[in-house]
Formats: C-alpha cells, sequence, structure tokens
C-alpha cells in the first residue's frame, strides 16, 4: 500500500513523519477489522520485508499512535539488531523519540496526554488510563462508567454479576460479589453499569 493511501486514516501533517520513518524500507501495511485482542502488530517477513497491521477502525490521532509503536519496533530492531527485547529499553527510546518528534499533529487536548506517555512508554496503551479515557470518549453513550468514577459503598453490575465496591487498593479497587459474597480486584478503567 502507498504511503499516500493511508492518509484517509491519519490526522493531517504526519505524512512528513511517516515518510522520514519509512526510509527505504519496504513496508507491507494492512489495515484490519477492529480487534478486540491488539490494536496493531509488527513482524519481520522471511523475505526480509516488513508488515505493520492497523486496526481500520480507530480514531485518526490513535490509528497515527499505535502505527508510531509499530514502527518504533521496525526502526529500534534496525538499530540495535534483532536480539533486543520487542518491548525492552532500546525500543522504549525509539518509541519516546518518535512520539516527541510528531507530538504536533495531535490536538491541542490530546499533546499533553501523548508527552507524558512518551516519558515511560509502555508497550500496552491500555496501561495510560489517561489515553484510554481520551479514546474511549464516545463509549460513554452508553450506560458503563470506569470503576475508578464510583465510591466507596456504590453497587454496579459487571458481567451479569451485581458487586458492592469495598474500596482503593493501591491502584486498584476491592469489591464484594453481591451473589456469591467472594472479594475481587478490579482495574480503574473496567466499564461498569452502576445500580442507582
Amino acid at each position: 500500500m502507498p504511503i499516500t493511501n493511508l492518509e484517509r486514516f491519519l490526522p493531517e501533517g504526519t505524512l512528513p513523519f511517516l515518510k522520514t520513518w519509512f526510509g527505504e524500507h519496504i513496508i507491507h501495511i494492512k489495515i484490519t477489522r477492529k480487534r478486540q485482542s491488539k490494536l496493531g502488530d509488527y513482524r519481520k517477513m522471511p523475505d526480509g520485508s516488513h508488515q505493520i497491521t492497523v486496526n481500520g477502525t480507530l480514531q485518526p490521532e490513535l490509528f497515527f499512535f499505535v502505527l508510531t509503536h509499530e514502527l518504533a519496533h521496525l526502526i529500534a530492531f534496525q538499530e540495535f539488531g534483532y536480539r533486543i527485547s520487542p518491548h525492552g529499553q532500546e525500543w522504549k527510546q525509539t518509541f519516546r523519540m518518535m512520539l516527541v518528534d510528531s507530538s504536533s499533529v495531535y490536538a491541542n487536548d490530546l499533546k499533553p496526554i501523548i508527552l507524558k506517555f512518551a516519558k515511560a512508554p509502555k508497550a500496552n496503551f491500555m496501561s495510560s488510563p489517561d489515553l484510554v479515557k481520551y479514546f474511549h470518549i464516545e463509549d460513554c453513550e452508553d450506560e458503563s462508567l470506569y470503576i475508578e468514577d464510583l465510591a466507596d459503598g456504590d453497587l454496579f453490575i459487571y458481567r451479569n454479576e451485581r458487586y458492592s465496591l469495598d474500596g482503593k487498593r493501591k491502584k486498584n479497587y476491592l469489591c464484594t460479589n453481591l451473589e456469591n459474597t467472594k472479594k475481587y480486584i478490579f482495574r480503574p478503567l473496567a466499564r461498569v453499569e452502576k445500580i442507582s
């Protein structure tokens, strides 16, 4: 796929960065349907070319963020060799530099979130509550909300079972299943339906 064919998936101003990052590499970009398990993926092909897949249903800025993540694998492997850890220090350093360099393409309210993430990039975008909240704004149209938005003692439904929120434990939340009285730990960004 020619790089210009990606324009409809990307925010404005991203092509100069991509042209630099792509360089002389032969890269096959595959736009996929929505995948729950991952947003993108990189692999080196047997013929020496590179394949990157990205979910085509992503918002343009998230699409660019994921594409940057995957290209950081290619660039880090090329620069440091294929024995490095896929999400090790070399990849983090490369991804950080790419995010900072391209931060101007992100919306004004997203740019500080990107720069904060760039200070200590994680392998999984879901590990950044700020990014998850930013890119899931449209999910607020349903009745669900994040468990971190509840107060101690609130009741909620998760996967068709009723729970009460007991309190915060470090970064996560301790909850009691009202059916079997067992205690469960929930991550802050678990989507739940509050019982009013």
